[in-house]
């Protein structure tokens, strides 16, 4: 498993023992939490920008679970969530995973199990942040692209050759190719491979 150093676990629960024995638990394996009795607590007091994960009480009185959920996906806020149920709340815990959750565990569970999930909600904050961050360089690159240098990427990406992309274009062949080269430049990039991951990497977005 990669590093999920500087990253932080999100704990809401009403019932304060609940609270503390998560902290605990976290704490044992040195990963730094924040405990929150509400959903609207944590609202209030959460950071999009840390990498983290979110663990949250099904039923709570006042906002639930699932309501924080929706609230979260109204903000396009995409913490994983993971979700702590009772044996009847599993209905609803299959809900939540219908509207994105990253998984729900029943109470009792073992304290491994739910570090499990943990570990894997984090690494996929952390995947996703980056890849984030790699179609934001992305869109960068292509936003330095003239007019002429993105009608040749368009068909670099496409697999045409620059003879094609000439005849089409009623440009010379080495026209082609200095603005391929400028493209290349602009875009970080120094294979054909490595554009064309670039390029679908900035859809995301």
């Amino acid at each position: 498993m990669k590093s999920v150093d500087a990253t932080l676990v999100y704990v809401v629960d009403d019932d304060d023992a609940v609270r503390d024995s998560l902290r605990l638990l976290l704490r044992s394996v040195d990963l730094p939490s924040r405990t929150f009795a509400s959903a609207d607590e944590f609202l209030a007091n959460y950071d999009a920008d840390v990498p983290s994960c979110l663990i949250a009480d099904i039923r709570m009185p006042g906002m639930s679970g699932l309501e924080l959920q929706e609230e979260l996906n109204r903000r396009k806020v995409e913490m994983p969530l993971i979700f702590i149920t009772g044996h009847g709340d599993v209905p609803m815990a299959v809900k939540a995973m219908q509207a994105g959750a990253m998984d729900f565990i029943q109470k009792p569970f073992r304290d491994q199990d739910l570090l499990d999930r943990v570990y894997r909600a984090l690494q996929q904050d952390s995947d996703k942040r980056e890849a984030r961050k790699e179609a934001r360089r992305a869109q960068h690159g292509l936003d330095q692209l003239t007019p002429r240098e993105t009608e040749v990427m368009e068909r670099v990406v496409r697999g045409q050759a620059n003879k094609v992309i000439a005849q089409d274009l009623g440009v010379s062949q080495r026209t082609v190719e200095l603005h391929r080269a400028r493209v290349m430049h602009k875009m970080g990039v120094r294979s054909l491979a490595d554009l064309v991951r670039l390029v679908g990497t900035a859809k995301q977005l």
